[in-house]
């Protein structure tokens, strides 16, 4: 028996974090921030969203390195990108955080870490390459992420929005991960609209990974926000284009 969904009065989506906090937060962790340049930080400071990705990682013997691809989009279309190094100077040593602009850079900084000669795990064979790391798709949090799971459920509207058997799946989720894609329907549609796609990604127990798909927009007869969730992409962007086709 199917399980009726909970209707409740639409309610604001949560906000992943803001371009802006994303770009203090990047700061103010990192030793050599003072060295950025201003024009790079003017750019950032109208950043309309913002996306961050494991780009490589190197474990072994207590001591670690990751560098992470930070991009911004901005206004005009285009994009800005900061590449962050972190690395513990000895095992076990608390992470120092720097940042750069651009990867010659990062690969000059990353050099000057050098390999400890005493420790043969760092011997050249048993470095990692890129191209074996699987770069994970995110980054989970656990923060009460069954019931993010079932308020953005709820909060949806769509008569196709995922049934019961997803929500009870999600149910047991143990964390999230939220989004923001980048990309707007091929129909811009009435002056005023406004579309934002985001991904809610959710960690299950036995380590698989489901996402939902959210939709919100003002293609409403009153121009109120509306929030539909889908479960692909492909869907979401479908409706984001249906919905502009007829607004146009």
């Amino acid at each position: 028996m199917s399980v009726p969904y909970e209707t409740a009065a639409y309610e604001p989506a949560e906000s992943p974090e803001s371009p802006e906090e994303h770009l203090a937060r990047l700061l103010g962790r990192a030793l050599n921030s003072f060295e950025l340049p201003d024009e790079v930080i003017r750019q950032l400071d109208c950043a309309l969203a913002h996306d961050s990705s494991l780009h490589s990682a190197y474990h072994s013997a207590g001591l670690h390195r990751e560098t992470y691809r930070h991009t911004w989009l901005l206004a005009d279309g285009s994009a800005v990108t900061l590449w962050e190094l972190v690395h513990n100077p000895t095992p076990g040593s608390a992470p120092e955080h720097e940042v750069y602009v651009d990867e010659e850079e990062l690969g000059a900084a990353t050099a000057r870490l050098g390999l400890p000669p005493d420790t043969q795990d760092f011997e050249l064979p048993a470095l990692m390459r890129l191209w074996a790391i699987p770069e994970p798709r995110h980054m989970f949090a656990s923060d009460d992420s069954a019931d993010h799971a079932r308020r953005l459920l709820r909060r949806a509207e769509n008569s196709d929005r995922p049934g019961a058997e997803t929500a009870a799946l999600l149910s047991t989720a143990t964390a999230h991960e939220i989004t923001q894609a980048f990309g707007r329907p091929g129909r811009a549609g009435r002056i005023g609209l406004t579309y934002a796609l985001y991904e809610h990604a959710f960690l299950l127990p036995d380590g698989t990974e489901l996402s939902l798909w959210e939709v919100e927009h003002t293609a409403t007869p009153d121009g109120r926000h509306m929030c539909e969730v889908y479960m692909t992409e492909e869907a979401a962007r479908d409706a984001m284009e249906r919905r502009a086709a007829r607004q146009g």
